[in-house]
């Protein structure tokens, strides 16, 4: 008998055994990865909090592990345009996008065509970062508390005006959710950007506003605004004393977190190696200083977690925007 077909038969049998082995028996593909610089996209202009936040944690990556990141803002049309490449870009790790609550929780729920969907196109890497607003007043304003706010407020409906950097942002979405829970049904005063809103409770132009740390501070420290409270339902490591919402009897949890995606398709294995070394840059102190200044928390989660966080951030601020029957501009 010839050998041939023998070793024919060996070498299809290898091949058949080979392809029933576990994929951790593989070579992993993220061996080797990144063999060349990763490609973030921010939906957002240099100096916002998307894009701070994004160069902070790869200036880091690539002082811990040499890895190069090149920034890529893309700003305009309410995220759509950055997010939407993201999502069509070719999934080998090499283009990921660093967005925030906007995009994929608040988006959904102001706008009845989003051309993404966070199931459908992303895969969520982890958190970045989660920074809570505040509810804040003039200083001359006669509560100093949310408590007194609220008993303030329920006197005069629709009277106490609230800022914030405009219709259907975030804070807009945290402070329509406060006026809903509390009974104390504030009026909105949109602005265009967290500076304006601010100046305005600073000058009286407004007596309330719903806002950053990072924005609010100097005003703070001044003496011509007054913080009454979070916006969260725990309190902050930025400043322990400031009391929740919770703690007033107010059921609402809104933040402003920014995170990692990768589109739909990067093999598992590159998606855990960047969730791992994300979270470990993230746990070196000097990043969680930078952060603490801002007055944010560093994250870190997994990715499935974030994802849950996600859609249960959607989900609440869905049910806002129909209660409060907002409307995008």
């Amino acid at each position: 008998m010839s050998m041939k077909p023998l070793k024919r038969r060996s070498s299809l049998l290898a091949a058949a055994m080979l392809m029933t082995l576990p994929l951790a028996a593989l070579p992993a593909l993220a061996e080797n990865y990144p063999a060349r610089a990763i490609r973030v996209i921010v939906p957002f202009a240099p100096g916002g909090v998307v894009d701070v936040t994004a160069r902070l944690l790869t200036m880091k990556m690539t002082e811990r592990l040499g890895w190069n990141f090149v920034i890529e803002n893309k700003p305009g049309g309410n995220g759509f345009i950055a997010v939407t490449q993201a999502a069509r870009s070719v999934p080998d790790g090499y283009t990921l996008l660093a967005a925030h609550t906007g995009e994929f929780a608040v988006n959904p729920a102001l706008f009845p065509n989003v051309p993404y969907d966070l199931d459908r196109d992303f895969a969520p890497i982890t958190m970045i970062s989660d920074t809570p607003m505040l509810l804040v007043a003039g200083v001359k304003e006669p509560y100093n508390n949310l408590s007194e706010l609220i008993a303030a407020a329920k006197k005069d409906p629709g009277k106490l005006a609230f800022s914030s950097p405009g219709n259907g942002s975030v804070n807009h979405l945290a402070g329509e959710w406060f006026s809903a829970e509390s009974g104390a049904k504030l009026l909105h005063v949109p602005y265009r950007g967290g500076s304006p809103a601010v100046g305005a409770v600073a000058s009286g132009e407004v007596p309330l506003g719903v806002v950053a740390v990072p924005a609010v501070m100097p005003h703070v420290q001044s003496g011509r605004v007054k913080v009454l409270g979070l916006t969260t339902a725990r309190r902050a490591a930025y400043n322990p004393a400031w009391a929740t919402a919770s703690e007033a009897g107010v059921k609402i949890d809104a933040s402003n977190w920014v995170g990692l995606f990768a589109p739909k398709g990067v093999p598992a294995d590159v998606l855990a190696k960047l969730q791992v070394e994300v979270a470990k840059t993230l746990e070196h102190p000097d990043v969680k200083k930078r952060f603490a200044e801002a007055g944010a928390e560093v994250g870190g989660m997994s990715s499935a977690a974030f994802a849950q966080r996600i859609r249960k951030d959607a989900a609440r601020f869905k049910e806002v925007v129909k209660n409060a029957n907002i409307r995008a501009e």
